[in-house]
């Protein structure tokens, strides 16, 4: 049922809300917000579209002299957050970015996913689905309150209290969650010392998207009031498996039917499916800079720690990029292994959805399914079988992203040339750092 400004008055009155997060996304995927005082006066603005804030500070926003930039709140994303103090709540809200003008900013990764799903829409479908699996690592404070390196656990998958120490911060998180609004379906700890996940239940994907945001932002909030801090980075240990956020997808028609499933299909799967899939792994070499965007990224995707590190597809086989889990019906699914919980999630799956669309519209064939563990294959029967490796380095990614049009439609010019540009200095600043592997390998050799 949607949300009305009446509702948001009553409940702030009602629960004693003194404070207004006005939330929304910059290009890197860093949420960011507004705070203002819940009085009339600000409420008034808010809910008249009329809260101004200055785009100029933000990654990849505007220059300095195009700076004036509105945020138009969505209220069917309203929240009460369950922290605050004697003083009273903070609620929030998750914004679109505007020009001044009133048309949409060309910046915004939210309003750019909402493009995406206008051009579904146009090809035939109704809604495109996602349940995401993010992961995170919790760690030690230090004794200034900073983070460290050091777990709090020696869990395992799926490890249970005292192994895993962390289960009582787990279960305030998916508590606050589900106060949220959230149908959370399964928190565990996952394979890697210190490292868990915690899945919610698919939705539409403007929605899922949104669900990550908050996710990232409550997970945070909640690890720090367990004097522990939680992050998303992809590869933050050497030695043990990264987090990944595995992105299950699937469209639906205009008569809510799921339209990869076909019941008279090979493996029970519509043609539909198929050519998604098809456009999924054509694009996948040039996307995967939106979707692994950092080079902490690709210390992830490489042999050895459960992350896809080929271009290729199966059913029970989890070494592939792609994975159809067994679930047949309404969950009918494409499981997208690579994405890691560094992405922004509005890009990402922009270009997830446009490049499965091209697949749909130019009837892309996809390859023969992989039922073989890949990593045990070798380089020349990988190549028998016409298995590419995904980007090595994000300057290899960034490259690629480049060259492919589709993708390059998906993100837009100015997100495209933010990104690229974004990027091209995180490289160049990496390229120059001398790491300490260097120094121990080759300051005593030569």
């Amino acid at each position: 049922m949607a949300i009305t400004a009446v509702d948001i008055r009553r409940e702030i009155k009602e629960k004693n809300v003194t404070f207004l997060r006005l939330m929304f996304t910059d290009i890197l995927g860093t949420l960011k917000n507004v705070e203002v005082p819940a009085t009339e006066e600000q409420l008034d603005k808010i809910l008249d579209n009329k809260m101004m804030f200055d785009g100029s500070s933000i990654e990849g926003f505007v220059r300095i002299n195009e700076s004036d930039m509105y945020l138009y709140p969505d209220l069917d994303t309203w929240i009460i957050f369950p922290w605050g103090d004697e003083n009273g709540k903070v609620a929030g809200l998750l914004c679109d970015v505007y020009n001044p003008d009133g048309t949409p900013f060309a910046g915004d990764p939210r309003g750019n996913l909402k493009r995406a799903l206008a051009h579904m829409e146009e090809v035939g479908f109704k809604s495109f689905n996602l349940g995401p699996e993010p992961e995170f690592f919790l760690f030690k404070l230090d004794d200034q309150g900073n983070p460290t390196l050091e777990v709090n656990d020696q869990g395992g998958y799926f490890d249970l209290a005292p192994i895993d120490s962390a289960d009582n911060t787990r279960r305030e998180i998916v508590n606050v969650l589900t106060d949220l609004g959230f149908e959370v379906e399964a928190s565990h700890h996952e394979v890697a010392v210190g490292q868990h996940e915690i899945d919610f239940k698919y939705t539409n994907v403007l929605t899922a998207c949104d669900n990550i945001q908050i996710f990232k932002l409550v997970v945070k909030t909640i690890a720090r009031a367990h004097g522990l801090y939680a992050t998303f980075m992809a590869k933050p240990k050497f030695g043990i498996n990264g987090s990944g956020m595995h992105c299950n997808m699937s469209l639906f028609d205009q008569n809510d039917t799921n339209a990869f499933y076909d019941a008279n299909g090979e493996m029970e799967l519509s043609d539909t499916a198929y050519h998604f899939l098809g456009g999924i792994l054509e694009h996948a070499y040039n996307f995967t800079a939106i979707t692994n965007p950092t080079i902490n990224s690709y210390k992830r995707l490489v042999p050895g720690y459960e992350a896809p590190v080929y271009i290729a597809w199966a059913g029970r086989n989890r070494s592939p990029l792609v994975r159809v889990p067994a679930s047949r019906g309404i969950g009918t699914r494409l499981e997208l292994r690579a994405v890691d919980p560094t992405a922004n999630p509005y890009l990402a799956l922009a270009v997830l959805l446009e490049c499965g669309l091209d697949g749909i519209v130019r009837k892309i064939e996809a390859p023969a399914p992989v039922e073989n563990n890949i990593y045990m294959m070798t380089e020349d029967e990988r190549k028998a079988v016409g298995i590419n490796d995904l980007p090595s380095t994000l300057h290899n990614a960034v490259k690629a992203l480049r060259e492919d049009e589709v993708v390059k439609s998906a993100l837009g010019e100015h997100i495209l040339t933010n990104f690229v540009e974004t990027k091209k200095v995180e490289w160049a600043s990496y390229a120059q750092f001398v790491s300490q592997w260097e120094v121990d390998n080759y300051l005593y050799l030569y």
